[in-house]
Parts: structure tokens; sequence; C-alpha cells
């Protein structure tokens, strides 16, 4: 993950926990008015949170998420790569829409588990 990528995702925490917290506030102050708005504000910065927590960039499988390979080209596996042999070749191609790079879709059809490589 690059840093700016990494630096975003950390603002958009940051953002979600002020809201949570703004929101927890609202909710305690006397009316309802406040209660209700500060509920949508919590659900709010609870979904940015989360959401930034289970986000993955790109067309990355999660082992070289975790060990930290680099990228291929449009982020999908690094070149060079031989997908195991529980990977099949399947017809679904698409244009990257950040680098124009066309890539193909490999999957394990016991797991459902998506591979993505440059055609190219």
């Amino acid at each position: 993950m690059s840093l700016g990528l990494s630096l975003t995702r950390l603002l958009v925490i940051l953002g979600g926990i002020c809201l949570i917290v703004l929101g927890i506030y609202l909710v305690v102050l006397p009316g309802t008015a406040g209660s209700i708005t500060g509920l949508w504000t919590v659900l709010l910065g609870a979904a940015l949170v989360i959401g930034a927590l289970i986000e993955r960039i790109r067309y990355r499988n999660e082992s070289v998420d975790r060990n930290g390979t680099p990228a291929g080209v449009a982020g999908g596996e690094p070149p060079g790569t031989v997908l195991e042999a529980r990977f099949q070749r399947t017809d679904e191609v698409f244009t990257d829409p950040t680098s124009g790079h066309l890539m193909r879709v490999w999957m394990d059809p016991r797991t459902g588990e998506r591979r993505y490589l440059t055609e190219g």
C-alpha cells in the first residue's frame, strides 16, 4: 500500500471517529432533535471507520497485501506471476479505468477467489 493510500485511509478513520464522538455528544444533549441527528452522525462515522478498515486496494489478493509484495500493473498480480493450478482463466476481461491496462480475471471455482493479471 502506498503512503498516499495509507494517509487517506488514516484521515477517513480519524474523520469517522470525530463523527462518532460528535454524534455521541449530540445524543446526550437534552432534546430529541439532537438525539436523532446524533444517532445518524454516529452511524455515518461508524460506516466510514468500518469501510476504511475493510476496504481492499484494487485487484490484489490478501496474501500479497499481507506480505507487502509490490503490486503488478494496475494493482493486479506482480509481473511474471504464475498462478496456482486451482485458478482457471475466465472470459471476464476489463480495462482498468486508472491505468488503461486490459485485465483478465482468473478464478478458483471451489472457493470463488479471484486473481487479476494484465493481458498483453
